[in-house]
């Protein structure tokens, strides 16, 4: 008897799902993706994901909407408007990173209270996605790539890295330089960090000179990671500048196609992937699938990183980059 009536329990759950999923056909997702600013190297990537799994729910009469701040200033707050200003519009789904909780959670409780489909993606991992109340959570889980950064440094001699966080305070970011230290420590070396304010991050030359005072400083530095492509760059300025290129590995969170070409050429260690591609791509297809058709996954997380790019493997990125999808 308990058989049958889980049965007929899940018969009537299949059939409600698929009323659902006819219903919104009719008139397609309409699916809201919270993200970086769209001229950001990283984000462009994760958008161009967004917008090409957009061109799926187009065909199905949908459409994809993404909202990002002008600026990295007052992250948490304007993210926090962001999702509502989405909420506002009668969405069939959004997607969001839990950059800065504490600003951001009460926005994201609301979509699930007005029952609103969620995904969290890019920061705030599986548990952020359970803390709300969303479906799923798809990306990096960003202690873990700390972890194997500070691995790949300890496992090739680093005894001293400075992590450079052009964003303090957010949750992806610290989790990153903890995961550094952490994992370093491992190997008897060990980790600092250096906090720029959020005003530097894309200001190529404030970051490169807080990066070269700080090498110079402390001539023990032997490693310095950015968490971002962008950071990279200037931080290969403040290496090249302080003449300190023989002695300090460079190494990065995420990756651009001139951090690349400098892993090829031997004048940077490796990058830390996430895939942000697949992030955009991923969550917005998922959502999708869900609203128009009553799809879900068991796998939970969605994991698109941590992967770890260096020489082995550069080439067959490049590739990729030239794509504009790495």
């Amino acid at each position: 008897m308990k058989r049958i009536t889980k049965f007929l329990a899940a018969f009537m759950l299949a059939g409600a799902a698929a009323t659902a999923a006819t219903s919104a056909m009719a008139e397609g997702a309409k699916i809201f993706v919270i993200g970086g600013k769209a001229d950001d190297p990283f984000w462009s990537k994760v958008k161009k994901g967004a917008d090409d799994a957009g061109k799926v729910a187009e065909l199905t009469g949908g459409s994809v909407t993404w909202l990002g701040p002008q600026n990295y200033d007052n992250l948490g707050p304007d993210a926090a408007k962001l999702i509502r200003t989405a909420l506002s519009q009668n969405p069939s789904a959004i997607v969001g990173p839990d950059w800065v909780p504490e600003a951001m959670d009460d926005a994201f409780k609301e979509v699930v209270a007005a029952g609103v489909p969620l995904i969290i993606y890019n920061s705030g991992g599986m548990d952020a996605a359970k803390r709300l109340g969303a479906m799923n959570y798809v990306g990096n889980e960003e202690y873990a790539a700390g972890l194997g950064g500070g691995t790949y440094y300890g496992s090739h001699g680093a005894k001293n890295v400075l992590c450079v966080n052009t964003l303090p305070g957010a949750t992806n970011t610290e989790d990153r330089c903890k995961g550094i230290a952490d994992a370093i420590a491992k190997s008897g070396g060990k980790s600092s960090q250096l906090p720029l304010p959020s005003s530097s991050f894309g200001n190529p030359t404030a970051v490169a000179e807080a990066i070269k005072a700080a090498v110079l400083k402390d001539n023990a530095i032997d490693g310095v990671i950015t968490i971002s492509a962008g950071d990279a760059n200037s931080a290969a300025n403040a290496i090249s500048q302080a003449n300190v290129g023989d002695k300090v590995k460079l190494a990065s969170f995420d990756m651009d196609e001139t951090g690349l070409q400098r892993i090829k050429d031997g004048k940077q260690s490796f990058a830390i992937d996430q895939q942000p591609y697949l992030q955009g791509y991923l969550a917005v297809s998922l959502l999708n699938g869900l609203v128009n058709y009553g799809l879900d996954l068991p796998t939970k997380p969605v994991l698109t990183g941590p992967g770890i790019v260096d020489a082995s493997n550069v080439d067959a990125t490049l590739a990729g980059a030239a794509a504009g999808a790495r």
